[in-house]
């Protein structure tokens, strides 16, 4: 059974979107979309929020999201309890976000890296192995109590 992701991109960050599927789809994985599907003007907390939800409920296993800067979908992605969505613009940070946070949401600054940029971060972040101790006491504590 194949490993399904979300995807969620605005509108500056669906040619991206766009360009990372043929990898992760080489790589087995099975892709759930959650728009947008056109370069026109959209407000990010649209697709952002129904990627979080599938996070949270586990319909997917984690999620890759992009808009301009990344700033505005992470942050919508995190007032979701169960996503933690860490901004990457390096593969390095990638690879930390995965091992250290057990980031469960990658986003992108589609406005500021390259499609190949974009592919090493994520081949990191897909790569990288979660260390849990005392990362895992960390990510208890970030929960609102």
């Amino acid at each position: 059974m194949k490993t399904i992701i979300g995807m969620a991109a605005d509108h500056a960050g669906y040619p991206l979107k766009e360009a990372l599927k043929p990898m992760l789809e080489s790589r087995g994985f099975e892709i759930k979309d959650f728009g947008t599907f056109s370069e026109e003007s959209m407000d990010y907390p649209d697709v952002a929020h129904p990627l979080a939800e599938a996070v949270e409920g586990g319909a997917v296993a984690f999620g890759i999201a992009m808009c301009g800067s990344g700033n505005g979908i992470s942050i919508t992605l995190n007032k979701h309890q169960g996503v933690r969505a860490a901004l990457c613009w390096s593969p390095e940070l990638a690879a930390l976000a995965k091992q250290h946070n057990n980031a469960n949401v990658l986003s992108l600054p589609a406005r500021f890296i390259s499609v190949e940029e974009a592919k090493k971060i994520v081949e990191a972040y897909l790569d990288a192995e979660f260390e849990g101790g005392r990362h895992q006491r960390r990510i208890d504590k970030i929960a609102c109590r």
